[in-house]
């Protein structure tokens, strides 16, 4: 608890809205237009923004959605295993660490578009990742829906939901 009491402090972390802690920590000084983006944009957006990002083993990121594509960089801690939901129905998960003869992967990409979520995959531990979004993030592309309207959509997916959602 103290190593992650220390990373909290030092990286300057502030707990986030779907879960764990954030620090934007980049954020482009250029825009995009709102002319040069697709239509689902509904102003301009920074070419691109980056945080720190924490969880711990007693939180998770609950389900929610960008438009953007967000890369998931993992740096230290267990590693994360990140819930992904197409917007087709189709789920996966990924476990995104440096131990590459296990199957992590030290980074990975989740689609614009698509619903995910993010749970440390140890207990009793944290998982301190980057997420970069581009073109840049914004509050207004994001969308946590509750647990009932997401159980409706994919209710093949009923037990992911249940437990990485906020009633």
């Amino acid at each position: 608890m103290e190593r992650i009491h220390k990373i909290i402090e030092e990286l300057d972390l502030k707990p986030h809205p779907e879960g764990g802690y954030f620090k934007e920590e980049y954020r482009s000084s250029e825009e995009i237009s709102k002319e040069c983006l697709p239509p689902v944009y509904n102003g301009p957006r920074n070419h691109a923004t980056a945080i720190y990002f924490l969880l711990t083993s007693e939180n998770f990121s609950a389900f929610h959605r960008i438009k953007q594509d967000e890369i998931w960089h993992y740096y230290d801690g267990s590693p994360i295993l990140l819930h992904c939901i197409s917007e087709e129905g189709l789920y996966s998960q990924h476990l995104i660490g440096n131990n590459l003869s296990k199957g992590e992967r030290p980074q990975f990409v989740v689609p614009g578009g698509h619903w995910f979520a993010a749970e440390v995959s140890e207990d009793s531990s944290f998982s301190l990742v980057g997420c970069t979004v581009s073109p840049g993030f914004s509050f207004e592309d994001f969308e946590m829906p509750s647990q009932e309207e997401l159980l409706a959509t994919f209710p093949q997916h009923h037990e992911i939901i249940l437990r990485l959602t906020h009633s």
